[in-house]
């Protein structure tokens, strides 16, 4: 009879590999992809580096792993907030100012998902979540129409353009900013978003 793990086995695993995740994302975060070796996540763990392949068989498996629950994390608060309470325009400018804050908040992970030299698997991740961001500003865009709360448009094309415009924003201002200067930039950025779908002046 083939061997099984028992429960509690597989709970120590399914522990000691999130422990694992949440050690690469922070090693990530602060180095980048490039720099992000087996052995820089494995000390971060405490963990000899024959260890992490237990439980990934490459780094390449690793970082997209860490790519995926890292973004999808963002992809849920952005569509909780795109998709919550508020009409249209209320829901797109709180979800773009949200979204932009959390990045400003934690720059170096989130230069890690929007735009710095990865692997190419990461690079496919990356891709694959544009696609999903794009897909809840389009949503939301859809009803704001529907409502009349933006004039008429091609919605796949403004949440294209929402999508490449806020992470192109970001990218550049995530190095240290003041509190004004982060508030100002989130201000001006939200207004930026309404505008392109065509939302009236407050």
């Amino acid at each position: 009879m083939a061997y099984r793990k028992t429960p509690a086995e597989i709970s120590r695993l399914e522990a000691a590999r999130d422990h694992l995740v949440v050690c690469a994302t922070s090693v990530v975060a602060e180095v980048g992809w490039a720099q992000a070796s087996v052995t820089a996540v494995a000390d971060s763990a405490g963990i000899a580096a024959g260890s992490v392949y237990r439980h990934f068989p490459s780094k390449a498996a690793l970082a997209v792993e860490v790519f995926r629950r890292a973004a999808g994390r963002e992809v849920e608060v952005l569509g909780a907030l795109l998709h919550g309470p508020g009409d249209p325009v209320e829901r797109l400018g709180r979800g773009t100012e949200v979204f932009a804050r959390r990045a400003l908040e934690n720059r170096g992970l989130a230069y890690a998902l929007l735009a710095a030299p990865a692997e190419p698997a990461v690079g496919a991740e990356r891709l694959d979540f544009r696609r999903r961001y794009r897909a809840l500003f389009a949503d939301v865009v859809r009803d704001g129409v529907t409502s009349g709360c933006f004039p008429p448009q091609n919605a796949e094309i403004t949440a294209a353009a929402l999508t490449g415009a806020i992470g192109e924003v970001l990218v550049d201002p995530l190095v240290a900013l003041d509190e004004s200067a982060t508030e100002a930039l989130l201000a001006d950025l939200t207004a930026t978003a309404l505008r392109c779908a065509g939302a009236p002046d407050a």
